[in-house]
């Protein structure tokens, strides 16, 4: 599970990935580094004083907090506890760290220590170091709880000049991506493939996953969402199978298969 080398070490040049779990993806993008939806918690849910009410994790992260490099920019794609750890966030928080987060969600955090918080909308778009990162809508819901069914829910592209990256979030079956899709592919799509049974209306299958990445124009295709909390249905490895199934011939364009392996181009 832990991963083979150590990403304080990856190089400045070149685009680097590594699953640490769920949807938590370390990348190094031209020497700036990104961390999507960072969850490292044991167990993610309300917090009751004593503990936390919520899922347990079947696995632990690929790496610890501690051992992350410097984190330039946070990219949170909406307020579930599964997506949106205050305990990890809270520990991440440091003012030479930007965050950029769904349209009314930055209640949530504390902005005076970080070096800026961004809400971002569908379209919504801005620029961080030399990235430029849009928000795009996908088929989810945003509350936290039962009651704040007002807040966003986002995918994301991320333009870095010589590299492309698609960052799906969470999202149903939707043909959003489509509107994506230009000239240049995008050299990475974070995509989430698990959850789908019985919550098929909120979370894609594999195989919708694969299709989506493949309207906007995808590359290679990092697996998210899958191995690492139990929110559904299906087996361990099912989803990863089916994304396997679903990739065919195309199957080498996989970029990982388990949490703390890495990708590197």
């Amino acid at each position: 599970m832990y991963m083979t080398s150590q990403p304080r070490d990856w190089p400045d040049q070149g685009l680097h990935a590594a699953w640490i779990g769920h949807t938590t993806v370390l990348l190094k993008v031209d020497g700036f580094t990104i961390l999507t939806d960072p969850v490292f918690s044991r167990r993610v849910g309300i917090n009751v004083g004593i503990g936390t009410l919520g899922v347990r994790r079947l696995v632990d992260p690929a790496m610890a907090i501690k051992e992350l490099p410097k984190i330039d920019l946070v990219l949170l794609s909406h307020a579930h506890f599964d997506h949106f750890d205050r305990p990890s966030l809270r520990r991440l928080e440091n003012r030479g760290t930007h965050v950029i987060t769904a349209s009314r969600t930055g209640d949530l955090l504390h902005s005076r220590r970080w070096a800026s918080v961004t809400e971002l909308g569908w379209g919504g778009n801005t620029h961080v170091g030399g990235l430029h990162v849009r928000a795009f809508q996908v088929k989810h819901w945003g509350a936290r709880i039962r009651r704040d069914t007002w807040r966003g829910y986002n995918g994301y592209t991320i333009d870095a000049g010589r590299y492309r990256v698609l960052f799906g979030g969470d999202t149903a079956f939707t043909t959003t991506f489509r509107a994506l899709k230009s000239r240049r592919p995008y050299d990475l799509a974070i995509m989430p493939v698990g959850a789908y049974d019985p919550w098929i209306h909120n979370h894609c299958t594999p195989e919708q996953a694969w299709q989506m990445a493949e309207d906007a124009g995808s590359e290679f295709f990092l697996p998210v969402h899958h191995q690492t909390f139990s929110l559904s249905r299906e087996p361990y490895l099912e989803p990863i199978e089916r994304v396997q199934a679903a990739a065919g011939r195309h199957s080498h364009r996989v970029a990982l298969h388990n949490i703390g392996q890495e990708f590197h181009t």
